[in-house]
């Protein structure tokens, strides 16, 4: 991209949300191992602090294993509406920078800062700034990646973390991708690196060694992506208030699982945050469909459509049971769950719709 056309992009990314709002709220949790979830034998932890991580204890855990890593840890039921607040709360120190705000979900979003409605010409100083502005008025801390392209600035948000900022540098952009390894590019999890460290193929400077048409031959389009990703361009801009087909979560396992419990402890945390993102946009959905990826890569789907909208997590989390029992039992292990709801309307138009599932 010519040097005219480089944008400035931020990726803002709260840290440990969930769990540091509740340490935040209750003097007793700070500094102590914090996870919230549920801490029932089939409970899952859907954000941990930085205290439980290092015990090793990490969002979509089952609460069983969580609490073998760490048997002080003190579990915390959700408060959505709380996080919700306090998402609104960020989002509108971000609107004082720049209407191009690309929101992922509660806690984390992109901002272009290229035209900016401060008129600041370095985007590191407006990071640093939302960045105060967050801990002044939200008593949370936040950490930034700042960069040229939407890919990098995510890499960069993680590599300062917690409470820190990065930036990667037009000229640093393609050195720094080169020593990563796969497992660590955003949009490559742990499935999809398994498949990359078999082609021989470990490194950023590994993938940018390979021609775009083998990537293609092995990922479909996101080879195309790969590509790009491994050369350090990313050409997707920021695009504010997008008006979604779907919304969608989905979680991939350490090792592959079968029973229905592990699996649907493994579905928790995705169906939480499909709901949360619903919430905050004001949609509703009407489908709910189920995603499992096997041990071999197959992937397969399978939705059901009601007569009104989803009524909340726990209708949501009914038919993905359903949904998911009926794949039971399994020929070979499960890599990867995921739920999404579609058909989303606005949730003002779909008052006096029948909340109730389809004959």
């Amino acid at each position: 991209m010519p040097a005219a056309e480089l944008r400035k992009i931020i990726h803002l990314d709260m840290d440990a949300f969930y769990a540091s709002v509740e340490q935040r709220d209750d003097p007793a949790l700070r500094g102590r191992p914090v996870a919230v979830g549920g801490a029932r034998e089939r409970g899952v932890v859907m954000a941990a602090s930085y205290e439980a991580r290092q015990f090793g204890v990490r969002s979509a855990m089952p609460a069983v294993v969580a609490r073998r890593k760490c048997p002080e840890l003190l579990f915390v039921p959700p408060r959505f509406e709380v996080y919700k607040d306090v998402s609104r709360q960020i989002h509108a120190i971000f609107a004082e920078y720049t209407p191009l705000i690309e929101p992922l979900s509660l806690d984390e979003a992109y901002l272009d800062v290229t035209e900016n409605l401060k008129a600041e010409p370095l985007a590191t100083r407006i990071a640093a700034e939302i960045r105060a502005r967050i801990l002044e008025k939200t008593g949370l801390t936040a950490s930034a990646g700042i960069s040229y392209n939407k890919f990098l600035a995510k890499l960069a948000s993680d590599y300062r973390k917690p409470n820190g900022q990065f930036v990667i540098r037009p000229h640093q952009g393609p050195g720094f991708v080169e020593a990563l390894a796969v497992g660590q590019f955003h949009g490559i999890g742990a499935a999809t690196a398994a498949r990359l460290n078999g082609l021989g193929i470990f490194t950023g400077a590994d993938l940018r060694a390979q021609p775009e048409a083998l990537l293609r031959q092995h990922f479909g389009k996101a080879g195309g992506y790969y590509y790009a990703i491994a050369r350090a361009e990313d050409h997707r801009p920021v695009v504010a208030d997008r008006q979604r087909k779907s919304v969608g979560a989905e979680t991939t396992f350490e090792n592959d699982r079968r029973e229905f419990d592990e699996l649907a402890a493994g579905l928790g945390p995705c169906i939480a945050k499909v709901w949360a993102h619903c919430e905050r946009a004001g949609l509703l959905g009407r489908t709910a469909t189920l995603k499992v990826k096997y041990a071999d890569f197959q992937q397969i789907t399978r939705s059901r459509s009601l007569v009104g909208p989803v009524a909340g997590p726990e209708q949501l989390t009914a038919v993905s049971h359903d949904l998911l029992r009926a794949l039971l039992p399994v020929a070979q292990g499960v890599r990867l769950v995921g739920v999404s709801l579609s058909n989303l309307v606005p949730a003002a138009d779909a008052v006096g719709q029948q909340l109730a599932l389809g004959l």
